[in-house]
């Protein structure tokens, strides 16, 4: 209870911060610091599947902690260097054990009509609240202490859309 009124507090002073044109920190630089946690990348597809393993189920909840259904913000490795990335906005769909499993989001208008990018639309992840598109072969595994911060929740309509893409075109469970 004492959890999720902190959370709708922190929520609601980014919020009002973002209103009155306060700053936002600066970037993440390039590398990550040694020994940071990162995004595990894998191959297009879903992740291999083990007992116990929730892929695709909807569970955000307003605890502090990420859950499928969120957007969180953590590092993620370029695919040209991955001793190099940045910090950005990433889709979880499930979890594997302790990790979380996720999909990465990108806010850039020419992923409009590319393959592989699903459009999301806008949401409260990004500060602009500009429109924003998920990457659906890029499958990213982060341990939960890897999570930066939790962005926002994609409504159930959108993460259902997201999951049937992922089933229907790249053979998820």
């Amino acid at each position: 209870m004492i959890g999720t009124m902190v959370v709708r507090v922190k929520r609601l002073l980014q919020g009002l911060a973002t209103r009155l044109g306060a700053r936002r920190a600066a970037p993440a630089p390039h590398a990550p610091a040694p020994g940071a946690p990162r995004a595990t990348l894998h191959k297009p597809g879903p992740p291999p599947k083990h007992v116990g393993d929730k892929l695709l189920q909807y569970a955000p909840q307003l605890d502090g902690a990420a859950d499928p259904g969120e957007v969180v913000w953590t590092w993620v490795q370029y695919e040209d260097d991955p001793n190099q990335g940045k910090d950005r906005p990433v889709l979880v769909v499930g979890r594997k054990g302790t990790a979380l499993v996720g999909l990465m989001l990108s806010s850039q208008s020419e992923r409009d009509g590319q393959r592989n990018w699903f459009p999301l639309g806008p949401g409260s992840w990004d500060r602009d609240e500009r429109p924003s598109w998920v990457r659906l072969d890029r499958v990213l595994t982060v341990e939960e202490h890897g999570i930066r911060r939790e962005g926002a929740v994609l409504d159930r309509q959108r993460f259902d859309l997201v999951a049937e893409r992922l089933r229907g075109s790249y053979g998820w469970d």
